[in-house]
């Protein structure tokens, strides 16, 4: 197995990306398709790849996409995470990280860690920024160790799960 990054940027996307990021994330939460959150991955995908600095990792085995990592900048005044820093940061300019995922066949052999870093590699933004959901502690845990830290809790609407609000410096 021979695994090969491609990144993918706000305004040259194939016409094909977002049916793939559906693809991974099918395979991805296979077990969970009848919850109605994960069923409404295919909005997320459409919002989330139609923000102005959109970028995306993806990981292929060969032709085949196995897993990807994917955000956009979020706009000043609106980093809803704000609240959960005191003192506030200097510098806040932050990149959203939406989602990290692998396929199941492809886990545990660092592709996320690879995806997530070279989408952060090179920002210009100060922070980065992501959700967790609460009942996932060794996801969390993970994000720990990639230099995030949990700095408070979130529900961003009423039908999402209670997340964990987790932050990192980029500099």
């Amino acid at each position: 197995m021979t695994i090969t990054l491609r990144h993918f940027r706000a305004g040259a996307l194939p016409d094909d990306h977002r049916q793939t990021l559906i693809a991974v994330h099918s395979d991805a939460y296979q077990d969970q398709a009848d919850d109605p959150f994960v069923q409404r991955f295919p909005w997320f995908a459409q919002h989330w790849t139609n923000l102005p600095g959109y970028s995306c990792v993806m990981a292929f085995d060969g032709a085949e996409p196995v897993g990807f990592s994917y955000g956009a900048p979020t706009e000043p005044g609106r980093e809803w995470w704000r609240q959960h820093l005191v003192p506030e940061p200097a510098e806040t300019s932050t990149f959203a990280v939406s989602e990290v995922m692998v396929r199941p066949a492809w886990r545990k052999q660092g592709i996320a860690e690879q995806t997530h870093e070279a989408l952060l590699a090179d920002r210009p933004e100060a922070l980065a920024v992501l959700y967790v959901d609460v009942t996932h502690p060794r996801v969390q845990a993970m994000y720990e160790q990639w230099k995030y830290e949990k700095v408070g809790e979130h529900r961003p609407f009423e039908d999402a799960p209670l997340y964990a609000v987790m932050v990192r410096s980029l500099r």
